[in-house]
């Protein structure tokens, strides 16, 4: 670690080296010759620090980085703005490979799992982060994001906001069984400051449509109303984003923007979101950056985040209503 002063702390507990390729058709039996690949470092929490970096913060990013393929990563980031808190996970970081079939533009995805944890693992990383925070101070934002890896308990989240308490501000964007325990067992003491899901995922928990914003207001309202999270934020795609407290029920919607691709537009959200309150600003003004980034980011190609300049040009143009 360096003696940069940081606004934001990043976790990534299962990060990946992102390889893609293309090749004209995927068929199974014969071998088939790829295209020169691409490289990219991944993983939730590694992408919201380095959309952080472009956005003017100063992100930490503690990662699960072992083995090569680790280093690998860890040299992908030396240029990206981010400082890198690098954690051993006693196992080699997991690959990810992307094929696209460029005779009918289809991607196939393969993800490996990545290295089991123990409950040692988990102890060492939550006092990691712990630490880590301490240094930023009790202002500290801490954004938990990405899938889990092997081994590793669904209550992971719920324990570090439990050790962290009320220095740091946890934001917590997951899916999977560790999303359902955060909502089917909240734990007193042991709330994030912020859950953030996608609309497919809060329609799987809800069990049924979300329609329209309404709805999914109430069902974030819902959520915070059983101390799942202080502030649930929703994202329902080109309508924007929702966000609901005790108090407070915001609706930002982003204006048409050209649609290149969407890949990393939750992690620019998340991203802009956590930076606006780690610089003191309120729910209002967070999930206004945040939209303004998300829809920043579905303007660039690939997999790249947002860039700062088109964030800011959307900014005045996203439309903020309040529903309370």
């Amino acid at each position: 670690m360096d003696d940069t002063p940081h606004d934001l702390l990043t976790v990534t507990l299962n990060p990946a080296l992102d390889v893609s390729s293309t090749t004209e058709r995927v068929i199974p039996g014969p071998k088939l010759r790829l295209e020169p690949p691409v490289s990219e470092p991944g993983g939730g929490g590694i992408n919201v620090a380095r959309a952080a970096a472009k956005l003017g913060g100063r992100p930490c990013a503690i990662a699960a980085l072992g083995g090569p393929t680790g280093a690998r990563i860890a040299a992908l980031m030396a240029d990206s703005g981010v400082t890198l808190c690098a954690f051993d996970p006693k196992g080699e970081t997991r690959t990810n490979l992307a094929v696209t079939e460029t005779a009918t533009g289809q991607q196939y995805r393969l993800q490996m799992p990545g290295p089991d944890w123990t409950p040692e693992t988990e102890a060492a990383m939550i006092a990691m982060i712990d630490a880590e925070a301490a240094r930023i101070g009790d202002a500290a934002v801490i954004v938990l994001s990405g899938s889990q890896p092997p081994g590793l308990s669904d209550s992971f989240a719920q324990d570090l906001a439990q050790t962290l308490g009320a220095r740091g501000r946890l934001i917590v964007d997951t899916s999977g069984p560790a999303l359902q325990r955060l909502v089917s067992s909240p734990r007193k003491n042991a709330a994030p400051r912020v859950l953030r899901m996608d609309q497919a995922e809060s329609e799987g928990i809800a069990g049924h449509p979300l329609p329209d914003c309404a709805a999914s207001l109430d069902f974030a309202g819902g959520l915070v109303a059983q101390g799942v999270a202080d502030c649930v934020v929703i994202a329902r795609g080109a309508e924007g984003s929702v966000l609901a407290t005790t108090d407070t029920r915001l609706h930002c919607q982003p204006p048409v923007v050209p649609v290149v691709s969407k890949i990393g537009a939750g992690d620019s959200f998340t991203a802009a979101f956590a930076l606006a309150l780690a610089r003191g600003q309120g729910w209002d003004k967070a999930l206004v950056a945040g939209t303004a980034a998300a829809a920043a980011a579905v303007m660039t190609p690939g997999t790249e985040l947002c860039r700062a300049e088109d964030a800011s040009n959307i900014t005045p143009d996203c439309r903020l209503s309040d529903s309370r």
